[in-house]
């Protein structure tokens, strides 16, 4: 990674103030732990109201949504690339409110729950007044984990200010 790389902090997205939209904050960074490959970090945020189901409470709120492709720098082509890496950009932006209520849901479109090649998502849910909540039962279409945190694995620490 070049000296300029190491010292470029991008603007992430403020779940605090970021609106609803189809449209995501998106910025694109090298990869830390491999040469090669770049990150483009995708997050949108996006709404939601449901109904009272059998044993669950009705909910509304929003659902960040965050999506890390790693890319082949030369080709653009998918590459692979650890986990530890794009976790720790999710936990940055879901740091805004409270990364310890992160889910993982892996190399998958979030909200059909099918297999996509070269991206990890991950997602934070919040109540109407930006405070992070567990997984509403009825929203989630494909299995969610809570995002490792502590030393349980290795960790790329992301630092998000100058």
């Amino acid at each position: 990674m070049s000296a300029s790389s190491a010292n470029y902090h991008p603007a992430l997205p403020s779940l605090t103030s970021l609106v609803p939209s189809v449209e995501p904050h998106v910025f694109t960074m090298p990869a830390r732990t491999d040469t090669n490959i770049e990150l483009r970090i995708h997050t949108v945020l996006t709404s939601f109201d449901v109904a009272a189901g059998q044993w669950v409470p009705a909910a509304s709120g929003f659902a960040v949504t965050v999506l890390v492709h790693s890319v082949d720098t030369a080709t653009g082509r998918p590459r692979y690339l650890p986990v530890a890496e794009p976790d720790e950009w999710a936990r940055a932006i879901f740091s805004d409110v409270d990364a310890a209520q992160g889910y993982f849901l892996g190399a998958v479109d979030p909200d059909t729950g099918k297999h996509q090649d070269g991206q990890l998502a991950y997602r934070l849910y919040l109540d109407t007044d930006r405070q992070a909540i567990r997984v509403p039962q009825q929203v989630v279409t494909c299995p969610q984990y809570l995002l490792r945190t502590g030393d349980a694995g290795p960790e790329i620490r992301i630092v998000t200010t100058a």
